[in-house]
């Protein structure tokens, strides 16, 4: 492997050590199903397709019924969602690199090319609804927030050999995935604007296969894992929660206060009072806790135990 003569020699000690630095091995060939509900998940991700220009009733979108306050702010909030679902175009095909060094079951890589299109679909409708609210915002009003929504780190952790995968996919799909999904079941649920209700309904049915995939994988990964594996995957599970999800990166009100916090928090109370779709530290703070504790549930099937977790806003869960 050829390294740039301009990096340091740690990133290239990294490179040669990580993911990347790893030979090539592809043959033979093996299209043999390994891990079968994963393979159904990838038949039925390719039955139910959906195009966002087509499948969303973008008619029934009235913006007169809005003010320009509201319009702005739930510009905010469609935004930030293309945000977080643009992460994941790059985190999928990472994973698959991953998936293929280390000659993970066909399965899984079959199903991940349709959650790369997923994501992409995911990404492109909250576009589209920003764009038609008034216009796509690119980063957060206030600068200082894209601390808490930037990134959670799946990506360079796919490449770092060192960190098992089953920590990764139990971190990001079992964990992070979990509570977005419930998320999006809780704007269906509140959400009046039949095109934002619409929206979240197209997500969390493509959001259910990839949190199934998540359950599937660990079940076929930990039946024989040792428990220095299940305290590597602990750690990153706690990692996930502890420093991407109560920092805010799925829901404004858990992000540190701040200034840019704050503005996010109001841009989310005005867009949820249109009905547009956001939600609120006071409906969504039950969903939130439930899905934590839903996590900790099943990860202590597999006889993993999550301590508790503290936030100013949560108490302990």
């Amino acid at each position: 492997m050829l390294l740039s003569s301009d990096m340091t020699p740690a990133q290239a000690t990294e490179m040669v050590h990580g993911l990347l630095g790893m030979p090539e091995d592809r043959f033979p060939a093996d299209f043999d199903t390994g891990i079968p509900r994963i393979r159904e998940l990838f038949h039925a991700a390719t039955r139910n397709q959906w195009d966002p220009r087509v499948d969303i009733p973008w008619n029934e979108l009235d913006l007169s019924k809005y003010t320009e306050e509201q319009l702005y702010a739930a510009r905010q909030y469609w935004s930030r969602r293309a945000w977080s679902e643009y992460g994941a175009i790059s985190e999928s095909p990472t994973l698959q690199i991953r998936f293929g060094v280390e000659r993970r079951p066909t399965d899984m890589q079959l199903f991940f090319t349709i959650r790369s299109q997923e994501e992409t679909r995911h990404a492109e409708v909250c576009h589209m609804m920003a764009e038609k609210l008034g216009g796509y915002i690119e980063k957060p009003v206030v600068q200082a927030y894209q601390g808490s929504v930037a990134t959670h780190g799946v990506r360079k952790s796919a490449l770092d050999t060192s960190i098992p995968l089953e920590g990764i996919i139990a971190a990001l799909v079992c964990t992070a995935e979990e509570i977005a999904f419930d998320v999006f079941r809780h704007l269906i649920e509140i959400s009046r604007d039949p095109v934002a209700k619409a929206i979240c309904k197209a997500v969390m049915r493509d959001e259910v296969r990839h949190c199934a995939f998540g359950w599937y994988f660990l079940e076929h990964a930990l039946a024989e894992a040792t428990p220095e594996q299940k305290a590597r995957i602990r750690e990153a599970v706690i990692v996930m929660i502890e420093k991407v999800e109560l920092n805010g990166y799925h829901s404004a009100w858990l992000a540190p206060p701040s200034p840019a916090s704050e503005a996010e928090v109001n841009a989310d109370r005005l867009t949820y009072e249109a009905g547009l779709g956001a939600t609120v530290e006071e409906a969504e703070k039950p969903v939130f806790i439930d899905s934590i504790r839903r996590v900790r549930a099943r990860m202590e099937a597999f006889g993993i135990e999550l301590p508790p977790f503290r936030h100013p806003k949560l108490g302990t869960i």
